[in-house]
């Protein structure tokens, strides 16, 4: 064989091994992932946590329907006029009852469940001693937060789309569905309509991956949870 047969081989068999060698990274970053949102996920608190997000559209959507036949949607004029014109539009169409959902959990409800587990995601993982453990192995801690943010990224965006899915759902039981009148005053159809809430639902998801991304920050400086939980809520109550 010749020396440039021989080069072109050695080239040959390094270019198989750093692709090896990176398919192997890559799957051993899915599996850490795979790992965390198994971990995140089968957690009973945060369960229970996915739960009563579920349960708050339905609320809603039950006491509006109750409240309707008495006016409880108020007029379109004077103060909080426009909070009655957004709740009138709701007896026209259920589909207004997934923003009237997000809306209302955007203020603190769908905020505070993200902050829980962003707040536990590196500080409960000190509390629990389990931090040093993975620090030791060949993760790295770019590594090790990037796969925790992933995680915090997934559960906040299931717990929106569980609100809007189940506010669409119990609209469409609970009022008429059909063209949707925008608080422009324009009216869309319902497929456009639904576009919009996919938007809707999509945008408040970047908010409360926004709030996970500080809360996970905030877990970085401390050992306790309850801690960083505390410190998460202040700052989203201060915004």
């Amino acid at each position: 064989m010749s020396s440039a047969e021989a080069a072109g081989t050695l080239a040959t068999e390094r270019e198989v091994g750093g692709s090896r060698e990176q398919a192997r990274i890559v799957r051993g970053n899915l599996r850490f992932l795979g790992s965390e949102l198994r971990l995140v996920f089968r957690r009973r608190r945060n369960q229970l946590l996915l739960l009563v997000v579920a349960l708050f559209p339905l609320l809603i959507g039950i006491g509006l329907k109750i409240a309707a036949p008495h006016g409880g949607g108020g007029g379109g004029n004077g103060p909080g006029g426009g909070a009655g014109a957004f709740f009138n539009q709701l007896a026209g169409n259920g589909v207004f009852l997934t923003f009237i959902a997000l809306t209302l959990l955007l203020v603190l409800v769908l905020p505070m469940v993200v902050a829980v587990v962003a707040g536990d995601s590196v500080a409960g993982e000190a509390g629990y001693g389990t931090l040093r453990y993975l620090l030791s192995v060949p993760a790295g801690r770019t590594r090790l937060l990037a796969v925790k943010f992933a995680a915090i990224a997934a559960f906040a965006v299931c717990a929106t789309f569980i609100v809007s899915v189940i506010a669409l759902i119990t609209g469409v039981a609970l009022f008429p569905v059909g063209p949707v009148t925008l608080l422009s005053g324009s009216t869309v159809s319902l497929a456009d309509g639904l576009l919009h809430v996919l938007f809707v639902t999509l945008y408040v998801s970047a908010a409360m991956i926004a709030v996970g991304a500080i809360g996970l920050a905030v877990s970085t400086f401390t050992e306790h949870a309850i801690g960083a939980i505390a410190a998460i809520m202040v700052v989203i109550v201060g915004s």
